[in-house]
């Protein structure tokens, strides 16, 4: 047959069982609405394997077999930062298969990872992390009166330069908030009075 959906089985049925009435296959065609070589593809099959059932194995092979794909994945998850360019022409040296972008882009998919923008912040270490909830602790019983008198960021000009804007990352839908997945970003504070 060609392209298109398959003929559901109960109409599959209705054709073998009016062939097998002795009717033609133009009548057959023009009663249940389909064309004649779609009726004759059906009962050919019929007599070749006495089934009416579609065969399968239809459709074109895929590039990437299941044991490349869990090699591409393996491949995302250790370099997670690597554009679909570089991860492309890793798979041809790879696999020695010709390969587009396009095609590693969806195998990628097919893998369940997805591409995603990096979150811009900076990094902190545990040190820093102790020190801010130290400070955090420290100042949890101030005022409000006291608060008044802190300023704050976005009251002075502050320029924050980020590093490799529009950075993406190759990760699983679980995996939202991994550290490892973070745009490091460098700060540069000039205040102004």
């Amino acid at each position: 047959m060609g392209r298109g959906s398959p003929i559901p089985p109960m109409l599959r049925q209705k054709i073998v069982e009016q062939y097998q009435k002795g009717v033609s296959q133009r009548k057959m065609a023009k009663s249940l609405k389909l064309s004649s070589s779609t009726v004759h593809n059906i009962i050919q099959r019929f007599r070749e394997s006495g089934t009416i059932s579609v065969r399968k194995g239809q459709g074109r092979k895929t590039i990437l077999d299941a044991h490349d794909l869990r090699a591409l994945r393996l491949h995302c998850i250790t370099y997670r930062n690597a554009t679909v360019m570089e991860i492309t022409t890793w798979a041809q040296e790879y696999f020695q298969k010709t390969l587009s972008v396009n095609t590693i882009h969806r195998a990628i998919r097919r893998c369940r990872l997805k591409l995603y923008r990096s979150k811009k912040k900076p990094y902190l270490n545990m040190i820093q992390k102790r020190r801010r909830f130290l400070w955090a602790k420290a100042h949890l019983k101030w005022t409000v009166a006291k608060w008044k008198t802190v300023l704050w960021s976005d009251e002075s000009k502050f320029e924050v330069l980020f590093g490799k804007p529009g950075c993406h990352v190759i990760r699983t839908k679980e995996d939202m908030a991994r550290t490892t997945q973070v745009v490091i970003s460098a700060q540069f504070r000039s205040l102004h009075l």
